[in-house]
């Protein structure tokens, strides 16, 4: 719902596509900003997850390039919800930036360096490196949410980070 109608969707929509009363819903999340911090965490552990899963099951450069993709789609999703903490929560909303910032680093860290390791990705760069390069090339442009552009663009930062550069 948020992804939809922005922060300020009806809460009443929400319980009902959740199938639950707008009572169980106030009653787990008593304000909209504990919904919203909640939804906001519950991406995190789900970009989190997902980063765990890539590297059991790809190769150490595939797992960190599909878990970009991911990270680009949770960046998008996070602007509305991003916005909407810091504007409700004020200097109180940092706790919340701060352990997602920690988390989603340690999840890209581990993928990164295997693919260092591995040989598959220069080993000259962080993990906040790339995600500040991904985040402002894919979503400088008007159109980041078509998968096929995004791609695309994702491709040119991924390629930067397979060379290491003649010195």
């Amino acid at each position: 719902m948020f992804d939809e109608a922005g922060t300020d969707a009806s809460l009443e929509e929400i319980a009902r596509r959740a199938g639950v009363g707008v009572g169980t819903l106030y009653r787990n999340f008593p304000t909209r900003i504990e919904l919203i911090e909640a939804v906001y965490r519950h991406n995190v552990d789900e970009l989190c997850a997902s980063g765990a899963r890539l590297a059991e099951s790809l190769e150490p450069r595939a797992a960190f390039e599909a878990w970009l993709l991911e990270f680009v789609a949770y960046a998008g999703s996070k602007r509305g919800l991003a916005g909407a903490l810091r504007s409700a929560l004020g200097d109180d909303a940092s706790h919340v930036f701060a352990d997602v910032h920690d988390r989603l680093t340690s999840s890209g860290d581990a993928l990164l360096h295997a693919a260092q390791a591995d040989g598959g990705i220069r080993d000259d760069v962080e993990t906040m490196d790339v995600l500040r390069a991904v985040s402002g090339v894919c979503m400088a442009a008007p159109d980041w949410r078509d998968p096929a552009k995004t791609q695309r663009a994702l491709r040119i930062v991924l390629d930067g980070l397979r060379y290491r550069p003649a010195d």
